[in-house]
């Protein structure tokens, strides 16, 4: 492993002890992807590169042992579990040799294979905290998705990555993430660039005042009538005039994973409304990071975040007794 100091060097230090379990034994994310593993990938995946000089990306197996690294570093004495990684949008060759042969008749080796997007997360189950009765623990990972990378460039041309920390709920595998914890369009030509972003967002991120936001949603509610105009107005938010759309803070979240959130609302068993009809905004939370679970990999951080932002938006209305146009 590598680690990069205050001035930008490079010093060698000891690898990271990593427990053998996996990071949650459920899928973070589902839409669309299949499960991996950090070993696999180095063995059997192969790299893009760019196609004008041939030169490599950076690749999936070297993105997950930098924030593992950092990780082990920053967080020292911590327990870390082994990356869950998931990947989706394969991209399927064969070796030369083999290219007139019939696809049913191609051996293993003969097969070539890497995906197009990758999701993981590293669990630090030392760290913990609870909210509103959920134990959370302290997670972190990121998303690359080569389809924003320029393939047919040089090696000079940026390649984008998104990373993030912040708290995982292991009552349903539900990442809470927000903004201060969340890098979304990590810009970078080379590895130690990376590995430089990763600290960065490692050393700033705090976890109490994250904990904090996380915490004063338990403390307001909204009722049934006003979760109707809620959802009546999430639907109608894509289809506003650009001129209105530019005055309220979006929604990233569509129909179907709306739909999601109305039916979680009456049957889902940890984040259902009360028997009086309400529901607090802890509550509501989990039930659209429960619906971002079928979101694609390329946007699943950024509306993990968004998810964040609308029910903070909500409280601070409900809090401060202001305009609320979704509740209005």
């Amino acid at each position: 492993m590598e680690y990069i100091n205050n001035n930008n060097a490079i010093e060698l230090v000891q690898p990271i002890q990593v427990e053998e379990t996996v990071s949650t034994d459920k899928p973070f994310i589902e839409a669309n992807t299949v499960e991996t593993n950090l070993e696999e990938i180095k063995q059997s995946h192969i790299i893009p590169v760019f196609v004008k000089d041939n030169e490599t990306l950076i690749s999936h197996s070297e993105f997950i042992e930098a924030t593992l690294s950092f990780t082990g570093d920053i967080f020292n004495g911590e327990n870390i579990l082994k990356p869950n990684v998931r990947v989706s949008h394969p991209i399927k060759g064969r070796i030369p040799e083999a290219k007139d042969k019939p696809a049913n008749k191609l051996n293993e080796w003969e097969k070539t294979l890497y995906y197009e997007r990758m999701a993981f997360i590293i669990e630090l189950p030392s760290i913990q905290a609870v909210v509103d009765g959920n134990l959370l623990n302290l997670t972190i990972g990121g998303v690359k998705a080569y389809n924003t990378d320029n393939l047919y460039s040089r090696s000079v041309t940026d390649q984008h990555f998104k990373i993030f920390i912040g708290f995982q709920n292991k009552v349903c595998t539900n990442l809470c993430v927000w903004s201060d914890g969340f890098m979304s369009d990590v810009r970078v030509k080379t590895l130690d660039q990376l590995r430089i972003s990763i600290k960065t967002l490692l050393e700033s991120y705090n976890k109490n005042y994250h904990l904090n936001h996380l915490n004063r949603l338990s403390e307001f509610s909204i009722t049934e009538h006003q979760f109707a105009q809620l959802i009546g107005r999430c639907r109608m938010y894509n289809h506003l005039p650009s001129f209105l759309k530019a005055e309220i803070p979006p929604i990233l979240f569509g129909d179907n994973q709306m739909a999601t959130v109305v039916k979680d609302f009456y049957r889902d068993d940890s984040f259902c409304r009360d028997l009086n009809g309400n529901i607090n905004l802890w509550r509501l939370f989990n039930l659209f990071t429960g619906a971002n679970k079928s979101s694609y990999i390329d946007s699943f951080l950024d509306r993990s975040v968004n998810a964040f932002s609308f029910v903070e938006q909500i409280r601070r209305g409900l809090e401060n007794r202001t305009n609320c146009w979704y509740l209005n």
